[in-house]
């Protein structure tokens, strides 16, 4: 007998949960990231006096030379799992000389500079119109002067990676975005009697930012569908997606609608092949389906051991555990806790210390532990998602028995869900070369028709 790991290569037998689409329980929510709500006062420059709310400045230095100006950060980071990070300020008055300053800097920024005059950090200057970027040298002219009743703005793109400036609800440029670290919201006063109050959303921009962050996803949407794709190959992966999971009727039913509406892919020698293999023992993973979606595992089991009896002489493969598991589960879901008990020590008790299947043994044991299973946090197991698991599964030990499977691996997922692998992995991929920024890919809610990050 196999010792309890995984198994040996090229074999399904002792494959691993996780390797069948197991996932424990619901997904978790992405936890939700900080963003700045005012101004830090820990860090605070002696030449600011600021509001008790902390969403106002005023400068009160004399502005004698360049490390006398007020310079303040936001509270935390601006957060980086978005399309679009900004913020506001209103300059109250401007002052004697107007050098009232909004961008981003870094968390070694030194608050007695203004923003964009030191490394890692960008500004856009109201005396001058300039914006500053690392060096204290003014780059060509920016964008206009701003003044007292003036309504400034600073955001970041992570999409394009730029660093973008506002004045009064109209865009005014933006400048590429160099640095991969944090970067925070900032301002700098550095004249007599200079105010500005900041807005972190905690009120309605005067710029609309949902109608810019629309933009660009129309953008973004606009470069995809540019892109080609082989004529009906949509058509193809959807038959083969059926094919692959044994819904024969559904096959029926989708080949009699698309009759020659679509006009036949010439497949390659390799995609033939493939359609082979989905193709094969077709009525018998039918049968099998709908056996364990009814939770009739016992006859599941029948049949394997008549048609299939290689996937089931190893009672300890995975297929045996996850069968013997869903048995325990029907017998539950039927009030039979006695019956499920006994079930549990004469089938389960085997897998006790298997450690690839652990997770799955513990949640099935758990749900005697609760009055309601169904309200429990292990209740993801009482519903049709976990029958279809498990068939799931079966579906692809009987694929992997075919004689022309040369990697039995590939019997795990369809063509179509090996695309929604490929997709994610290359959104995650254009994230990881934005340094980690920029809005979290979710698989499931494009499909829902939700936006990314959102």
């Amino acid at each position: 007998m196999l010792n309890n790991e995984e198994g040996v290569s090229g074999s399904l037998s002792r494959i691993s949960l996780a390797r069948l689409g197991w996932r424990r329980g619901v997904e978790d929510p992405v936890e939700e990231e900080q963003a700045p709500t005012y101004l830090n006062t820990t860090t605070n420059c002696p030449f600011l006096v600021i509001s008790t709310d902390k969403l106002s400045a005023q400068y009160n230095g004399e502005a004698r030379h360049g490390y006398d100006v007020g310079a303040i950060q936001g509270n935390c980071a601006a957060p980086v799992r978005k399309l679009l990070y900004y913020f506001e300020i209103y300059v109250k008055d401007k002052g004697q000389k107007g050098y009232v300053s909004i961008g981003f800097t870094d968390q070694h920024f030194k608050m007695t500079r203004q923003p964009g005059w030191e490394p890692n950090s960008f500004g856009y200057h109201g005396d001058d119109g300039c914006l500053y970027h690392g060096n204290g040298k003014a780059s060509e002219p920016f964008g206009p002067k701003f003044t007292t009743g003036d309504t400034v703005g600073a955001g970041i793109n992570y999409a394009s990676q730029t660093v973008f400036f506002t004045k009064n609800g109209k865009l005014v440029g933006s400048t590429p975005k160099d640095v991969k670290g944090p970067l925070y919201p900032t301002i700098g006063l550095h004249s007599p009697n200079e105010k500005m109050d900041v807005n972190f959303g905690q009120r309605p921009f005067v710029f609309d930012i949902e109608q810019l962050a629309q933009e660009e996803r129309e953008k973004r949407q606009t470069i995809i569908e540019k892109v080609s794709l082989p004529l009906s190959v949509s058509h193809w992966i959807v038959r083969s997606y059926l094919l692959h999971y044994g819904y024969k009727e559904t096959l029926a039913s989708f080949d009699t609608a698309s009759g020659n509406t679509f006009p036949p892919v010439l497949p390659t020698p390799q995609e033939n092949n493939s359609l082979d293999i989905v193709s094969y023992a077709l009525d018998q993973r039918k049968i099998l389906r709908q056996l364990i979606r009814n939770g009739d595992v016992d006859s599941a089991f029948k049949k394997l051991r008549e048609w299939y009896p290689q996937l089931v002489q190893d009672d300890m493969s995975t297929i045996c555990f996850l069968l013997h598991c869903q048995k325990y589960i029907e017998l539950v879901m039927k009030g039979m806790l006695e019956s499920a008990v006994n079930y549990a020590r004469s089938e389960l008790t085997r897998f006790f210390g298997v450690k690839y299947l652990e997770d799955l043994l513990q949640d099935c044991l758990a749900l005697l532990a609760y009055e309601e299973p169904a309200k429990s946090s292990v209740g993801y197991l009482l519903s049709l998602a976990q029958r279809e698991l498990v068939a799931d599964a079966v579906n692809a030990m009987v694929l992997s028995t075919n004689p022309a499977v040369q990697n039995p691996e590939s019997c795990l997922q369809s063509s179509l869900e090996r695309l929604l692998r490929q997709l994610t992995a290359c959104c995650l991929e254009r994230r990881l070369l934005n340094g980690g920024q920029g809005e979290i890919f979710c698989l499931h809610k494009m499909l829902h028709g939700g936006k990314e990050g959102s």
